[in-house]
């Protein structure tokens, strides 16, 4: 059975109650930093720590306040009574919401990892069941040489390894809070306060910011969202072309019930690939907005606060779905050799035309003159005039100087080095 989308991890990451759980974290562990230093009373901790909120309750106190901290300061002071008065000492707003954000961007980074390794698993096994799967191989949309399907994908593979590599990297630059005051200058929250409350967090410390966390950790982070869109991208585009009916070597999964299309019954339409490039024009327009907000006035604005309420979990969420819905792609891909074999001689073998080329230059013909008769035989051929084979075969200064073509036109000879990016890639062989 293939796995689908659940939505349940991420939207449980960007819900309103963990935001307020990662809040009340801070807040407690704040109170009990305080306390070590004598400046709140121990005693107050137990009601501290006993501190509950009610989602639907901050939500009405905001509508009036206008204030998200304050009204979930409130509510939380609602359920500890007197000692609540600890609360929020010598902190600001973004102190709390910084560092919070920083535990939100972690646990949707650990979400992604998960699936975008679902997405190379798989892309390796079909890797390594086609490694020696003949195809053509295309640059500018037209027959190069050969190549096999495993090679290709054995690029997607390392482009994933790539992304998985940055999104680690991104996720340990997010992982940093603040709990230095309103411009971060430590005037009224001491350093040591600030390092413990992080360190039980598993968070380091913005070295040097402002009264927000510096705004470049989030940009590059999105920016890793992005380029991880673009490879998701960049592997369901080419599936698209290979459907294309001119090609028809890879299909995407298709639904025993499904139907492509409401006016054409024979329609079998690329639907998911085509939705996974779509949504990573989005995420990329989102990194955008993420570049953008890195420039406030002074020691803050706000001007940042709302776009990233919109492009943090909708990116996250974006690039998590389409994770898994590559992995459903490439798990129910169908992949048809005999296909790619008929492409590969299209035209009568005109792929072998470099191997041709070579060999009359290495039988002493000038290069400019080989090229001219392979040339020539290779675009009648394409043109329907005979085959490229047949047409080099009628040439009498070809027939003088290469007496076998067979070696020439076997396609073993463009597997000979093939198994050098499976292993630069430790993908073994097929079991």
């Amino acid at each position: 059975m293939i796995e689908r989308y659940s939505p349940a991890a991420m939207r449980e990451v960007w819900s309103d109650r963990r935001r307020f759980e990662h809040w009340l974290r801070i807040e407690i562990l704040a109170c009990e930093a305080w306390a070590e230093t004598g400046r709140i009373p121990a005693a107050a901790l137990p009601a501290i720590r006993r501190a509950s909120f009610d989602t639907g309750r901050i939500a009405e106190v905001e509508e009036r306040v206008g204030h998200d901290v304050i009204a979930f300061l409130t509510v939380v002071g609602e359920s500890i009574g007197p000692e609540s008065r600890f609360l929020h000492l010598g902190l600001t707003s973004s102190d709390v919401l910084d560092t919070a954000f920083a535990l939100q961007l972690r646990e949707a980074a650990d979400v992604i990892l998960t699936d975008l390794e679902k997405v190379r698993a798989v892309a390796a096994e079909v890797a390594i069941a086609h490694r020696r799967t003949l195809m053509a191989g295309r640059t500018h949309g037209i027959h190069a040489e050969p190549i096999t399907f495993g090679f290709k994908v054995a690029g997607w593979v390392a482009e994933l390894d790539r992304s998985l590599d940055r999104l680690a990297r991104a996720r340990v630059e997010i992982s940093v809070g603040k709990l230095s005051g309103a411009v971060g200058s430590h005037a009224t929250i001491p350093p040591a306060i600030e390092e413990k409350v992080l360190g039980a967090l598993g968070l380091g410390v913005d070295r040097a910011g402002t009264q927000v966390v510096s705004r470049d950790r989030h940009a590059e982070f999105l920016a890793t969202l992005s380029i991880a869109a673009g490879t998701l991208e960049r592997i369901a585009l080419e599936i698209r072309h290979l459907q294309r009916t001119e090609v028809a070597e890879v299909f995407e999964p298709f639904g025993r019930e499904q139907k492509g299309s409401s006016a054409m019954p024979h329609k079998r339409n690329p639907v998911l690939t085509e939705r996974i490039c779509g949504l990573a024009r989005v995420v990329r327009g989102y990194a955008a907005t993420a570049l953008e907000n890195m420039a406030l006035w002074h020691e803050r604005d706000i001007s940042h606060s709302s776009a990233e309420r919109v492009i943090f979990p909708d990116a996250c969420a974006l690039l998590d779905y389409m994770a898994i819905q590559l992995h459903l792609v490439l798990a129910g891909l169908e992949i048809r050799p005999d296909r790619m074999l008929r492409n590969l001689e299209a035209g009568g073998g005109v792929v072998f035309s470099q191997r041709v080329l070579l060999a009359l230059v290495d039988s002493g013909m000038s290069r400019e003159d080989a090229y001219g008769i392979v040339q020539s035989a290779a675009l009648r051929a394409l043109d329907g005039d005979g085959g490229f084979r047949s047409n080099l075969e009628a040439e009498p200064a070809v027939r003088e100087r290469l007496a076998d073509l067979d070696s020439l036109f076997n396609p073993d000879h463009y597997l000979q080095n093939i198994d050098v990016v499976f292993d630069r890639l430790n993908l073994g062989v097929p079991k």
